[in-house]
């Protein structure tokens, strides 16, 4: 396991013995050394969920062609990486047009890769379902929602996401391959909200809004109060349908995927909280 140098500890698997190199994506010497007798590189780091203090550049971009570079270098036999549906040079969204830089240099490096772009990803701990949960107990009554919140997303369990990468170690048709994966139902954000609402125990009005609006609030919030659950990213994930064929983990895997709402139990926990409600609305 590679980890970043860090002055707090990073949450470690417990009971579960684990080798840990502790190396910067931009040291390429440093991560030929942690490559050392490896056959197989899963790279899912990204760091879109920083919100507006991300650097694009240096991680989701400079840190993949180092990590393809030094695993070319280090022989490594398998490169797995984790990207996103709608991943493209010319979106004008940058996690998407980065995700799509990072894709290529995976493909130019030599390495048997596969590239998973997966839909957006639900689980305890995750941004996408807490982040949402910690924002309707911030702002009771109400929920701004981008237009009519009718853009598609297809979000899978992350059990599932998991599953499939252990799986594509075997699975020869997924070599060198670009493979575009989800849930198995398309929902509306509306219809994600309203699902998450009785789990929460909260009822929210859903005020449509102009997406740049909100973009554009969410963009003040974020940069004030460091560490908002929801980003400008994650705005501009709602800006166009998220979606792929939805037979493709069956098709690919065998695996028949969990619905949305069988596996939000972990949310009956309050979300964790980041922010003191009161003192952050007295400072709005």
């Amino acid at each position: 396991m590679l980890i970043r140098p860090s002055k707090k500890s990073p949450n470690l698997p417990i009971d579960v013995p684990v080798e840990v190199a502790v190396c910067s994506l931009r040291d390429e010497r440093g991560l030929r050394a942690a490559m050392k007798d490896v056959d197989v590189v899963y790279h899912l780091a990204g760091v879109e969920g920083h919100g507006n203090r991300a650097d694009l550049m240096a991680v989701d971009i400079q840190g993949t062609q180092s990590v393809a570079n030094a695993a070319a270098e280090a022989g490594v036999k398998r490169f797995f990486y984790l990207s996103h549906l709608g991943a493209d040079r010319g979106s004008a969204f940058p996690v998407f047009k980065a995700k799509a830089i990072a894709e290529s240099y995976i493909r130019q490096s030599g390495l048997p890769f596969t590239i998973l772009r997966t839909a957006i990803v639900y689980g305890p701990y995750d941004h996408f379902t807490n982040g949402l949960g910690v924002l309707m107990n911030m702002l009771p009554g109400v929920f701004l929602v981008p237009g009519e919140g009718d853009s598609l997303l297809q979000p899978i369990w992350v059990e599932d996401l998991v599953t499939c990468l252990i799986w594509s170690l075997d699975n020869p048709n997924t070599l060198n391959q670009i493979i575009s994966m989800g849930g198995p139902e398309y929902l509306s954000f509306k219809a994600i909200l309203q699902t998450l609402m009785p789990v929460l125990g909260v009822k929210r009005w859903l005020l449509p809004v102009s997406p740049a609006f909100l973009r554009n609030l969410t963009a003040l919030v974020e940069h004030t109060f460091p560490g908002f659950p929801v980003s400008v990213f994650w705005v501009d994930y709602l800006a166009a349908d998220r979606t792929c064929s939805l037979d493709t983990l069956p098709r690919f895997f065998g695996l028949l995927p969990a619905r949305f709402e069988q596996r939000l139990d972990y949310l009956h926990k309050k979300p964790r909280k980041n922010h003191d409600l009161k003192g952050l609305l007295n400072r709005l």
